[in-house]
C-alpha cells in the first residue's frame, strides 16, 4: 500500500505480524488520504484537511510563497486514542483538568473530588498509579474509580544509566510497542525529562536514528504525560527535582499536534505537575500549519530544528523542507512571534562535519534569523549504526559559535549526553530490518561523507 503525504511517500510494509512504514521522496503533487483502523502494530490516522489561516496576510515575497492555499495540507493527527482499548475503562491521564472534572460530575460526585484526584495523580509528590494510593478520596468515589478508570498508560521495561548519569527509560505500551524517554541531570540544579510523542517518526531526517524506524503510530496524550509522571516517580529521589520537559524524544511532536498540545496543557497545570510553560519545550522539524496552531494555542516554548542554511542541504537531510521551504518557515516565525510577548524560539542546529558547519554557513545563519527573537543551540551530532555523517570537532563548533556571537546571536553549545547508552539526541529507538531509505547525497557532499566511511 502506498500513500502520498506531502513531501514523502508513506509505505506500509507487512512483514509477518508486523507493519513498518517506509518513505521516499515524493513528487510535488499532494493527495488526501485515509487510513482507518489498522489493528495492533499498524498505524491509525484520521484524515484532517488544513489550509493556511485566512486571517493572516499572505507573505509578500514570491520566493517565500506558501503552498497553494487551495491544496489540502495534511495534519496526520487525530483526536482519537490510537492505543488499544482498555475495555470500558477511561484512561485518567488522557484528560485535561476540565475534562476530568466533567467526568467526575457525570458520575454524581462533587468537583472537589476531581481536584483531590488530580493532585494525587500529578501533585503532592504522590504520582499515584493504583487505587491504593488514593488516600483521602470519598469511599464511593474510590469504588467508582476502580470500576471505571484506568491509572496507567505505560509499564516500565528497563532503565539504562549512562556514564554521565543520564538515564534512558524504556516503556512498554498497551499494544506491546516500546518507546524511550530520557532523564538528563544537570549540575546547575536543573533536571530535564525528554519525552517521546510517537512510536518512530515519519520525517526521515537523514541524521536521526529514530527516523530509520519510520512511523508506527502516534502516542496518546496519556502516554505522553505519563512519561513525565513516571520520570518524577522513579527518579526524583536520585536526580532531584525534574524541572524541565522537552518534546525531543522519538517522533515529530507537531505531527501529533492535538495530543501534544493536550499533554503540554496537563503538564503545566498549577495544581498538578506544575511545570513552568517556559520550561516545557516542544520541538519541530518545521510543519508550518501545525507550528502556527501551536503558537496560537499554547504558551509553552517552541524549538525548531533548522540544521541547514540552504534549501539544497535541508531538502536532503530534512525532507520536510521540500514542502515547507526555509524562507517560508522563517517568515512564518517572524510574522507569528510579533504577537507573542517576551517570547523566543530556540533554533536547534545539529552540526555535521563538512555538510553544514562551514564559516559561510555561520554567516548565512546570522542572516536567516534576523528579525526573529531567538536563541541558537549548536548540537554535537551523535553517531549511530548506519550513519553517513561525522560530528563536527569541538574546536570548529567553538569557532562557529564565535562567528554567530559576533553577529549578534544568542548562541550555546550543547554537547552529547548519554551517548554511551544510545540516549543522546537523535539516537533513540530501534529500527527493524526494513528501514526508511537513505536519500541521494548531493554531489558536492559525497567527498565529505566518504571520509566518514
Amino acid at each position: 500500500m502506498i500513500m502520498e503525504v506531502g513531501c514523502v511517500w508513506m509505505r506500509v510494509v507487512r512483514a509477518g505480524a508486523n507493519s513498518v512504514l517506509l518513505f521516499k521522496p515524493a513528487t510535488a503533487t499532494l493527495s488526501t488520504y485515509a487510513i482507518r483502523n489498522f489493528h495492533h502494530h499498524r498505524p491509525t490516522f484520521s484524515p484532517s484537511l488544513n489550509t493556511l489561516s485566512p486571517t493572516r496576510r499572505p507573505l509578500s515575497t514570491t520566493a517565500c510563497s506558501p503552498p497553494n492555499p487551495a491544496t489540502p495540507i495534511d495534519d496526520c493527527c487525530s483526536d482519537e486514542n490510537v492505543s488499544p482499548e482498555k475495555g470500558s475503562k477511561v484512561l485518567l491521564k488522557g484528560m485535561t483538568y476540565a475534562e476530568l472534572e466533567q467526568w467526575v460530575q457525570s458520575h454524581g460526585f462533587r468537583p472537589g473530588q476531581a481536584l483531590m484526584l488530580w493532585k494525587r495523580l500529578y501533585g503532592n509528590n504522590i504520582w499515584a498509579q493504583t487505587i491504593d494510593e488514593m488516600e483521602g478520596l470519598n469511599k464511593d468515589f474510590k469504588i467508582t474509580l476502580s470500576q471505571h478508570a484506568e491509572f496507567k498508560a505505560l509499564s516500565l521495561k528497563d532503565i539504562r544509566t549512562a556514564s554521565d548519569g543520564t538515564r534512558k527509560i524504556l516503556f512498554k505500551l498497551g499494544d506491546g510497542l516500546v518507546i524511550e524517554t530520557v532523564v538528563i541531570p544537570c549540575d546547575r540544579g536543573r533536571t530535564t525529562v525528554c519525552v517521546s510523542s510517537q512510536v518512530g517518526c515519519a520525517m526521515n531526517c537523514q541524521f536521526c536514528y529514530t527516523g530509520r524506524m519510520g512511523l508506527t503510530r502516534h502516542l496518546t496524550a496519556a502516554e505522553i504525560v505519563e512519561q513525565a509522571v513516571f520520570a518524577r516517580r522513579l527518579l526524583s529521589s536520585e536526580v532531584g527535582s525534574i524541572t524541565n520537559v522537552v518534546f525531543m524524544g522519538m517522533g515529530e511532536p507537531l505531527h501529533n499536534v492535538e495530543n501534544v498540545i493536550k499533554a503540554a496543557n496537563i503538564m503545566v497545570h498549577d495544581q498538578g505537575l506544575h511545570f513552568s510553560p517556559r520550561k516545557v519545550t516542544v520541538s519541530t522539524s518545521g510543519l508550518v500549519p501545525q507550528l502556527k496552531r501551536f503558537l496560537h494555542e499554547s504558551n509553552c516554548a517552541l524549538a525548531v530544528s533548522l540544521n541547514a542554511t540552504t534549501d539544497e542541504v535541508r531538502n536532503w537531510i530534512m525532507p520536510i523542507n521540500r514542502k515547507y521551504k526555509l524562507c517560508f518557515l522563517l517568515e512564518t516565525l517572524r510574522e507569528e512571534l510579533r504577537f507573542k510577548h517576551n517570547y523566543k524560539v530556540l533554533f536547534e542546529y545539529v552540526m555535521l562535519a563538512g555538510i553544514n558547519d562551514s564559516f559561510d554557513d555561520a554567516k548565512r545563519l546570522i542572516d536567516l534569523v534576523q528579525g526573529i527573537p531567538c536563541k541558537i543551540n549548536l548540537i554535537s551530532f551523535n553517531p549511530h549504526s548506519g550513519s553517513q555523517f561525522r560530528p563536527t570537532s569541538e574546536e570548529k563548533m567553538i569557532e562557529f559559535r564565535n562567528i554567530l556571537a559576533e553577529g549578534g546571536c544568542s548562541v550555546f553549545l550543547r554537547l552529547s549526553r548519554g551517548d554511551d547508552q544510545m540516549a543522546a539526541c537523535g539516537q533513540l529507538g530501534k529500527p527493524g530490518t526494513i528501514q526508511a531509505p537513505l536519500l541521494r547525497v548531493p554531489e558536492q557532499f559525497q567527498t565529505a561523507l566518504s571520509a566518514s566511511i
